[in-house]
């Protein structure tokens, strides 16, 4: 009988220990391991490599906490499909370095470029016929220049022999702040400090002023809750007119530093996603071709939360005087109807340009290689954008009580 009892709780706790290693079998993660790690157990290394690289796109972004870098973030979030297509976003080092490391890095498929670099690293003799070598997917966003000072530095001329940071060195913001300067013949004291250890100096009194140019809202400029400072206004003079457009910041976008109904006038650049001009029949022009496929088409969505609310000033298809479109993107555009000019603001354009609104201008065949015209219309446009925020901001904000 003994034996028998035994024999019984022997087979119990075999039955208890077989339906615990089943349960751990069940909870272990390596259950749901992912499809790419997957791969590299069932496939060989020469496989797996292969796979990867062929649909693994990169794109060298910018610094920690700018606006190139929650971009990037986002196209992965958003692009990422498994084995079918992944977007790997690079920390960059500005925009200079960007030109260089889409021209000589390996494995660097895209990057966020500001349109006045290829200017400034050809005046500086630091490169020639970049805009040949490069091609680009989209115009991005308009990047804003915010001058923070204190409050007794009431215009950019009041910087004058000032010291004044300006970002590392090869940053669009170091690019931009020189080349703004430069035209209106105001000479700082240029410091080369990264934003948040420049802003800090600027708080204990070490700096006269900060430069940044990012989109707006910039999370670092966000932060600052000091009522000595506030944005010093940039001025569209017409040195800064061929290119760059006029801007506004406002409570709306800084509420810390900028009171309600007090917008700050300054100037924008714009952003692009560029690429170098890969062959045709390449396998880097294939993986450029399949991203544009897949970003083009899901572009709807970036427009909502929780992406970037910068991504509602991009229009993909808005041309780039003096760029060269990659062509796939150009095909896609083409073939989904999708005209290089937004014609319902392009004709309310003509007719405020036109001295008889009854009859206004028609808008020329060539419209899109016409420079002058293009951007008089950006900067009436963004001017327009920029009144109808206002308004916005201005509106009493309608109760719902009970």
């Amino acid at each position: 009988m003994r034996r028998l009892l035994g024999l019984a709780a022997f087979a119990m706790m075999t039955a208890c220990g077989l339906a615990a290693s089943a349960q751990q079998v069940e909870l272990d993660p390596a259950a749901r391991v992912g499809e790419g790690p997957r791969a590299i157990v069932q496939q060989g290394a020469a496989e797996t490599r292969q796979a990867l690289n062929a649909n693994t796109v990169t794109v060298i972004t910018g610094t920690i906490g700018g606006t190139y870098v929650q971009f990037g973030a986002d196209l992965a979030s958003l692009l990422n499909d498994g084995n079918q297509l992944r977007i790997l976003p690079i920390v960059g080092q500005g925009s200079v370095q960007n030109v260089e490391d889409i021209l000589y890095l390996q494995g660097v498929d895209l990057g966020i470029v500001r349109a006045d670099t290829f200017d400034y690293m050809e005046k500086k003799g630091l490169a020639r016929n970049l805009r040949k070598q490069f091609t680009y997917v989209t115009k991005l966003y308009n990047e804003e220049m915010s001058v923070i000072a204190p409050k007794s530095i009431r215009s950019l001329r009041g910087l004058d022999g000032r010291i004044v940071s300006i970002d590392l060195p090869n940053g669009g913001t170091f690019v931009t702040a020189q080349t703004v300067f430069e035209r209106l013949g105001i000479k700082p004291r240029f410091v080369y400090l990264e934003q948040r250890i420049a802003l800090e100096k600027l708080k204990g009194g070490e700096l006269d002023a900060v430069v940044s140019v990012q989109g707006k809202p910039s999370p670092i400029i966000s932060q600052i809750n000091d009522d000595r400072l506030h944005f010093v206004p940039v001025d569209y003079d017409s040195s800064l007119q061929a290119d760059y457009l006029p801007a506004s910041l406002t409570a709306k976008d800084y509420p810390n530093l900028i009171s309600d109904q007090e917008p700050v006038d300054t100037i924008a650049v714009p952003s692009v996603l560029a690429a170098y001009n890969w062959a045709p029949n390449t396998g880097r022009y294939r993986k450029l071709a399949m991203f544009v496929d897949n970003f083009f088409t899901k572009f709807p969505a970036f427009q909502n939360s929780p992406f970037h609310p910068k991504w509602n000033e991009v229009s993909l298809a808005a041309p780039l005087p003096g760029w060269r479109r990659f062509a796939p993107a150009q095909q896609w555009l083409d073939s989904h109807g999708i005209a290089p000019v937004a014609r319902v603001r392009f004709d309310e354009f003509l007719r405020q340009d036109s001295q008889d609104a009854a009859a206004p201008r028609r808008l020329p065949e060539d419209a899109d290689k016409d420079d002058t015209l293009l951007r008089q219309f950006r900067a009436w446009d963004v001017e327009q954008s920029t009144r109808d925020q206002v308004r916005a901001a201005r509106k009493p904000q309608s109760s719902t009580g009970p």
